[in-house]
């Protein structure tokens, strides 16, 4: 978790896997409890881990892209996210969602008879994630038991062998839930598009300052422009030179609060030719223009105890 000016992102390296470690080697779990609103362009950005993750929204709703999917979810819902898939959250209020995060490993371990029965199936299960709602039995006792989850781990005391017998009976119910009969997709070629899609992005991340067009970020997968549209727009629902325009705006808005250069320098330094049409595409975005941006209060998170912080 990284924070300025009262706001806290996402940190990833140049293939978007989120960098902070998830608890221990000795204990590979960490609980979180976050606000979507109170993060950078209040959003949590595109990510991924080894780790399995489990959310629930406390209140409020918001926007959950999972993989290729968008689900609008509100207060009461859980989600499951599985191990490697890519995913961001968008909210437009105040969002507050108690989370886990921890490696498969903790439920067995990786060369046990339950490990190879219970936790690879839905490893590799085609579905990238599950919602839980508690109109459904099962789905409700996944609810509750993540709830108690949440508890144990409130209560201050953080109780490992308490929260690995809970999670443990989290996975069974979770195995219960999942569907194993569709495989209507290759996991293969879900594997290859999401690495060429990470090495687009990151020559966007290292490209942004300068001229940069659909011809040149097609190069870098040797795939053709109408396969790289296909591939962002399924993927991250935009195209290629909105996400490049958006990305911008955001290391300007970085360059703003972090140094004193002047509006027209950051327009430059970020890769906006024309300072006049930076600062409509930047009043676009973010609902005030860089000067308001760079006046405004942000106010103060305290990220204690949190990767990725929440207001106290």
């Amino acid at each position: 978790m990284q924070a300025h000016e009262g706001h806290t992102r996402i940190v990833t390296d140049e293939f978007l896997r989120e960098t902070i470690p998830h608890g221990s080697e000795e204990y590979p779990f960490r609980y979180y409890l976050e606000d979507i609103w109170q993060f950078d362009f209040h959003c949590i950005e595109w990510h991924w881990h080894p780790e399995v993750e489990f959310v629930l929204i406390q209140k409020g709703t918001a926007d959950f892209l999972i993989g290729s999917e968008r689900y609008a979810l509100g207060a009461g819902t859980g989600l499951f996210i599985n191990s490697q898939v890519i995913h961001r959250f968008e909210a437009a209020e105040s969002v507050i969602i108690p989370n886990i995060v921890f490696s498969p490993s903790l439920i067995a371990p990786e060369d046990s008879l339950i490990y190879r029965k219970y936790v690879q199936p839905v490893l590799d299960a085609t579905a990238e994630c599950q919602i839980f709602s508690a109109a459904d039995p099962v789905q409700g006792e996944i609810l509750r038991t993540l709830l108690s989850v949440f508890d144990v781990q409130e209560n201050g005391n953080g109780c490992e062998i308490q929260t690995a017998e809970l999670l443990l009976k989290l996975w069974r119910l979770l195995y219960g839930n999942t569907d194993f009969a569709e495989k209507n997709a290759s996991p293969q070629t879900s594997v290859r598009t999401q690495a060429q899609l990470q090495i687009m992005l990151q020559y966007i991340h290292k490209n942004y300052p300068y001229q940069i067009s659909l011809d040149d970020i097609a190069e870098t997968v040797a795939l053709s422009k109408s396969s790289v549209l296909g591939i962002f727009h399924k993927n991250i629902h935009t195209s290629p030179v909105s996400y490049l325009v958006n990305y911008r705006l955001k290391r300007a808005a970085k360059l703003l609060t972090t140094t004193q250069d002047s509006i027209s320098a950051i327009a430059r330094k970020t890769g906006f030719d024309n300072v006049g049409y930076f600062c409509r595409k930047f009043k676009e975005v973010f609902q005030m223009t860089p000067g308001e941006y760079r006046k405004a209060d942000w106010g103060v998170i305290h990220p204690e105890n949190c990767r990725r912080g929440i207001v106290n």
